[in-house]
């Protein structure tokens, strides 16, 4: 016991001697005016570009699927390249239009129902460390302007 902690002792100094006590110097010459030599940015703020896929099962009923409203987090950029994709991955014909932080998918030919669908949101920019990105999903059926709570997706950042 006693050694891992000397261990843990030493290798603690050790570090500390080698890690620079500053990430800023200025630099000391002839020139009378200071200038930075050297900088960090602390935490990091990088971004990548990924695809959230999410699939949104629609029930059999009386009137078919009409709208899918998607409210974004504000800790993503979502582009209008969005594709909706049948049970048998087969693309659906939809108009995407965004207001704000929302984004409405529109189904022109109102058709859809009792199926499964795959929302693909690509090219989402998404921050490399921070919350997860959380989109609340719903949905309005042909005839009525009420929103219909449809889930949530989270998607962690990693």
């Amino acid at each position: 016991m006693n050694k891992i902690l000397v261990y843990t002792a030493a290798f603690a100094l050790a570090t500390a001697a080698l890690i620079s006590a500053s990430y800023a110097t200025t630099k000391i010459d002839n020139s009378r005016v200071p200038n930075v030599d050297n900088n960090v940015e602390f935490p990091s703020s990088r971004w990548r570009i990924v695809k959230h896929t999410v699939r949104v099962r629609i029930p059999l009923d009386k009137n078919p699927l009409d709208q899918i409203l998607i409210d974004v987090p504000s800790t993503v950029a979502v582009s209008n390249d969005i594709d909706v994709l049948n049970e048998k991955s087969q693309k659906i014909n939809i108009n995407v239009s965004a207001h704000g932080r929302r984004i409405i998918i529109d189904f022109p030919e109102k058709v859809i129902s009792n199926t499964k669908l795959l929302i693909q949101l690509n090219k989402v920019k998404q921050p490399v460390q921070g919350s997860a990105s959380v989109y609340n999903i719903s949905a309005k059926v042909v005839g009525s302007d009420e929103e219909i709570p449809v889930g949530v997706a989270q998607f962690p950042t990693f």
